[in-house]
């Protein structure tokens, strides 16, 4: 089956801006036909962790609760907490970065509500009996949303090698405990040489998995490490490591059987932004130079079709010079894949491929320009 992905550059004038821009895209896209009138409408979007500064302007947010309301929606905007410590691992520390970053009742004109609750504790445990997932914990109030729209900056991720669509829905609507299941087969590795003994992990470790030894060295009790990979976040001196073994092509499935387990029963549009595209996850409290110039926003209801279409879109674009994959601007790396670039452990393929397979969507696609 053929889906249909919708896109629009980032060009505007005095007659049509950018949020004018999205609002056009997506009805384009047929948002109009979305059954949602009366019925509670989750906007599941990424807030940004405070310093990054490459997540999805709040404007962008504004104007699309002004469309869904439009068509009679109950709207609110939502994430579900992180696993890793930080400024949105509990909901009064989310809420006050959603609202340091723009997204609040003021100027979204709708409602924020973290997902999973104040301790990432609430959630709804969907059977699905997938190849590797049997069930999903999802964040209560995405769970109990009559429909889904995912708004999604479109960059690299350091895992999954993108983030997208699925990523935003799958990983970002788990609740803690279940983000705890998607990253469980992928525990770090200390390695000693590089340790300097600094106790940054220790400091950021929730889960007190991580000490000294006897050579002042981190090591990593693997009873009680869940493979959050907040240790290798912080480490500035590249001793906290993933360890790969399949565990981007593992991951990148269980994303892509959460995103289906949210999806399968509710309507569901998406809208990706692929601009200021990141190297890395907007869950970082910095974001480094974009590797590719800004390309537009795609909008469809195909998540997996949606995603595929970005990530081609990124493709054929030039690399920016003196980006973290093209730091000596020799070779603009034009048609070549730029997230393996950024991130050569990494295979997201492998996780749309699955999603196509257990229904959630296509990865033959149509782009539509409008």
């Amino acid at each position: 089956m053929v889906s249909k992905v919708y896109f629009t550059n980032l060009r505007a004038n005095s007659s049509i801006n950018l949020p004018g821009k999205l609002e056009r895209l997506v009805n384009a896209a047929g948002i109009k036909d979305l059954d949602c009138k009366d019925k509670f409408t989750a906007i599941k979007i990424h807030f940004g962790e405070p310093g990054n500064l490459a997540y999805i302007r709040h404007n962008y947010a504004n104007r699309m609760v002004s469309i869904l309301e439009k068509l009679g929606a109950k709207v609110f905007l939502t994430d579900a907490n992180t696993l890793y410590s930080g400024r949105r691992s509990n909901a009064i520390d989310h809420l006050e970065s959603a609202a340091e970053n723009g997204f609040n009742l003021i100027s979204v004109k709708a409602p924020v509500i973290i997902a999973d609750g104040l301790k990432g504790t609430e959630y709804r445990e969907i059977p699905i009996n997938s190849e590797i997932c049997k069930s999903a914990k999802i964040g209560s109030a995405i769970a109990d949303a009559d429909v889904i729209i995912s708004m999604n900056h479109f960059k690299g991720h350091e895992m999954a090698g993108f983030g997208g669509a699925l990523k935003n829905i799958g990983m970002g609507a788990a609740s803690r405990g279940g983000k705890l299941d998607l990253h469980s087969s992928s525990k770090p590795r200390m390695y000693e040489k590089n340790c300097t003994g600094c106790r940054q992990c220790i400091k950021d470790c929730n889960y007190g998995a991580i000490s000294l030894n006897e050579n002042k060295k981190a090591v990593i009790d693997y009873d009680i490490c869940v493979g959050c990979g907040q240790c290798i976040a912080v480490c500035r001196y590249d001793a906290a490591q993933p360890v790969w073994n399949n565990a981007s092509e593992i991951m990148n499935k269980k994303i892509a059987e959460y995103t289906w387990a949210l999806l399968k029963d509710k309507p569901h549009f998406h809208v990706n932004f692929i601009m200021d595209v990141s190297p890395n996850c907007d869950c970082w409290d910095c974001n480094d130079a974009p590797i590719v110039p800004n390309i537009g926003m795609a909008a469809s209801y195909d998540p997996v079709a949606l995603d595929l279409a970005c990530a081609d879109l990124v493709t054929q674009a030039p690399a920016i010079k003196g980006s973290v994959i093209n730091p000596d601007g020799k070779d603009d790396l034009l048609g070549e894949e730029k997230f393996r670039h950024a991130h050569p452990n990494t295979n997201w393929m492998v996780g749309l491929e699955h999603a196509e397979k257990i229904g959630l969507g296509s990865t033959v696609y149509e782009l539509c320009t409008v």
